[in-house]
């Protein structure tokens, strides 16, 4: 998802394993790096790189949980792209969606939490992302948001606090998100029981986030995590995104059968279908 994109170029000054910066300067170069690169993220998610991922979610409020887990492959040109969401906590909670290269159609395979939304194990319903840039589709949306929320604190003026540059050429960056940025960039869009818990304290509390760049500047992994308490609940999170190998052909399913697949022809069937699912996922909040 945002692996195309440079980040903290022009510091090619700095001494392989010492920070870019020290002290205070450190935080005013890192935050003017950091916001500077950030605004132009959305000019560079059109160049759809060949990439496989992997993104870990992790959410408890007090004993509430969501554990899941997110793969990605994005492959070819253009390309074709396969994201399965599947539950850590229930083996039968999953949706995989999957977009042939070139294809007016997309298909979803349900899982068994989903049986009731269709008499087939997939559907099928039309394409409508092509001309929007890869942080729409759901492989790369999450890791969008995340970076968003970093952007939000960073103009806050409070977001960066270091950046090192490793012996290899790589690049760490450590920074700071506000728990109110996290939600404001819907990384994770809370249950209203849990939000209207959540206090302005609370909110302002940040979780440490950790941005790697391999030796060419390109993102390669991203964890957010911290553990925020007030008002007597603990809200602990655990997002980490990264690169999970070279994709080929093999990770792409075939076009699924159609007796398989039921198929929502127009955009009333689509709506009905997303309603229905929403349904579904708030029961189990």
């Amino acid at each position: 998802m945002l692996a195309t994109v440079g980040l903290l170029t022009g510091c090619g000054s700095a001494r392989a394993g010492s920070p870019v910066a020290n002290g205070e300067d450190a935080a005013a170069y890192v935050s003017a790096k950091f916001d500077d690169t950030l605004d132009a993220l959305s000019d560079q998610f059109s160049a759809n790189d060949t990439r496989k991922t992997r993104l870990d979610q992790v959410v408890r409020f007090d004993q509430k949980r969501m554990n899941s887990t997110v793969t990605a492959v994005q492959l070819g040109h253009p390309p074709a792209r396969l994201s399965r969401n599947h539950s850590n906590l229930d083996s039968n909670e999953y949706l995989d969606v999957y977009h042939p290269a070139n294809s007016p159609v997309e298909y979803m395979l349900l899982g068994p939490v989903y049986a009731s939304l269709a008499p087939t194990p997939w559907v099928q319903m039309p394409y409508t992302e092509g001309a929007y840039n890869e942080c729409v589709w759901p492989g790369a949306r999450t890791v969008c948001k995340m970076l968003g929320a970093m952007q939000d604190s960073a103009q806050a003026g409070r977001a960066a606090k270091s950046a090192n540059r490793k012996p290899d050429g790589s690049v760490e960056l450590i920074a700071e998100v506000t728990l109110t940025a996290f939600i404001h960039a819907d990384v994770m869009t809370f249950p209203a029981a849990i939000g209207n818990e959540l206090t302005p304290e609370m909110r302002n509390q940040t979780l440490r986030t950790r941005v790697a760049l391999d030796p060419r500047g390109k993102l390669t992994e991203i964890e957010m995590s911290g553990k925020i308490s007030g008002n007597g609940h603990e809200l602990e999170i655990d997002y980490h995104y990264q690169l999970d190998g070279t994709p080929s052909d093999v990770d792409l399913p075939k076009i699924p059968d159609p007796s398989q697949v039921t198929v929502l022809s127009n955009s009333a069937a689509v709506d009905d279908f997303y309603d229905r699912l929403g349904d579904i996922q708030r029961q189990g909040k």
